[in-house]
């Protein structure tokens, strides 16, 4: 719950003092897959933890095939 308060703080803090919008957003993304990651197995929940993994290749892989 917190997250959804202190993302959003942190991005436009950054962008204020001049990091790029995608930067942002990859730190941001890289924070919260890190957080679910660390839910996922504090709870003992395996479907969720490579749901989040499967998300988080495509996403990287969106990424990269975005910035050619």
């Amino acid at each position: 719950m917190c997250g959804i308060i202190v993302f959003p703080v942190v991005g436009a803090a950054l962008c204020v003092h001049g990091m790029p919008v995608s930067d942002v957003l990859g730190l941001l993304t890289g924070c919260g897959v890190i957080g679910v990651v660390t839910t996922a197995v504090a709870g003992g929940g395996r479907a969720l933890l490579s749901a989040v993994a499967g998300a988080a290749v495509r996403a990287a892989a969106d990424s990269e095939h975005g910035a050619r």
